[in-house]
């Protein structure tokens, strides 16, 4: 009976130490995983991935995306899942311990959008249609051609409908201009009758 207790006693302890043993060891990396401080097993994502959702959605953040990006892994999953709602909520705060936030978090690249971070003092001039699409020789013409519009018709060569596409948009904003000037000419006129 006595070796009994001693067997008992000796399986005992042997299972309290592999327990504690295990447990010391599992423990703390448990609570150090992005897995058990996310909730959820992060998928391995790259800052091509981040850069290339926030290029297409610029307004919204970087966090965001990138959390979004951990949970699904897709670019195209995360796309879509901004195109549905319209937004990406925010990451949880557990978030922020093991991605810490950045100081800035855009780096200003090189390029035009580092000029307009550089001069957010002087006041930058908003870009119109026709600047945009360089249709300033075409303000005084613009009146001939619009009411010259050929009909609309498939042409068969890709470079040939990209020409077609930009020339119509062309005149799209040029026949914009136009009723824009008249509406403001109508409401001049018509102030100036008013206050006569």
């Amino acid at each position: 009976m006595g070796e009994v207790v001693n067997v008992l006693v000796a399986f005992a302890v042997i299972v309290f130490v592999f327990k504690w043993a295990t447990s010391s060891k599992d423990s703390p990396a448990d609570a150090q995983s992005p897995a058990a401080i996310l909730g959820f097993r992060p998928k391995n994502i790259t800052q091509e991935q981040v850069d290339t959702v926030h290029a297409m959605f610029p307004d919204i953040p970087r966090e965001n995306i990138h959390f979004e990006l951990l949970r699904s892994g897709n670019v195209q999953q995360t796309s879509n899942k901004i195109l549905e709602r319209g937004f990406l909520p925010a990451p949880p705060p557990a978030y922020y311990t093991i991605y810490p936030r950045t100081a800035t978090p855009d780096a200003p690249r090189p390029g035009p959008a580092a000029n307009t971070n550089q001069n957010k003092s002087a006041p930058q001039p908003k870009e119109n249609l026709i600047s945009r699409y360089r249709l300033e020789n075409r303000l005084d013409s613009s009146a001939a051609s619009s009411a010259t519009e050929d009909p609309l018709k498939w042409d068969d060569s890709p470079e040939k409908r990209e020409a077609g596409l930009r020339e119509r948009k062309a005149r799209m904003v040029l026949a914009a201009r136009q009723r824009l000037l008249a509406q403001q000419q109508n409401q001049a006129s018509s102030s100036e009758a008013s206050s006569t």
